[in-house]
């Protein structure tokens, strides 16, 4: 299955509805901190209802730790500053799909540090901004669901 990594998420409701994606899904959450909540804030609890107990989530103290955690596996980044459509990669069962805090997205280095092809977006018309961090993920995580013909969710 695949797993879904934040980088320093931000809004407490988001990371519950992801993790809420997570549960019924089967992917795993990777959260990398510094976070900007408490997992035990009430927003989170609240979003992710009684999913919390129902979703694989592993924490890692740095971005260096989850890098060292998924070295032999494929990490898409998503980003507004990528040029491939998320529809254009082959997405394969234990990739990872990496996302940014909402205010800032993933920081300009760790995007130069990954190649052209690993680097994905959701398109949007060219004034946005960007879309809400669950949306996207849940956008993106559905795609790669699909390219398995969703092989472990029927």
């Amino acid at each position: 299955m695949f797993d879904i990594a934040l980088y320093q998420p931000e809004i407490p409701p988001n990371t519950g509805n992801i993790m809420r994606l997570c549960a019924n899904t089967g992917c795993r959450l990777h959260l990398i901190h510094p976070l900007g909540f408490s997992l035990d804030e009430k927003q989170v609890r609240r979003a992710g209802l009684d999913y919390r107990d129902l979703a694989v989530v592993q924490e890692h103290d740095s971005f260096a730790s989850f890098a060292h955690a998924m070295q032999d596996r494929r990490v898409f980044a998503l980003s507004t500053k990528a040029n491939q459509p998320y529809t254009q990669a082959a997405f394969q069962p234990d990739d990872v799909l990496l996302f940014g805090p909402e205010t800032r997205g993933l920081p300009e280095p760790l995007l130069f540090s990954l190649p052209d092809e690993m680097k994905l977006r959701v398109p949007m018309l060219p004034d946005s901004r960007s879309l809400n961090l669950s949306n996207t993920v849940a956008v993106v995580t559905y795609e790669a669901l699909r390219q398995q013909k969703f092989a472990e969710l029927i």
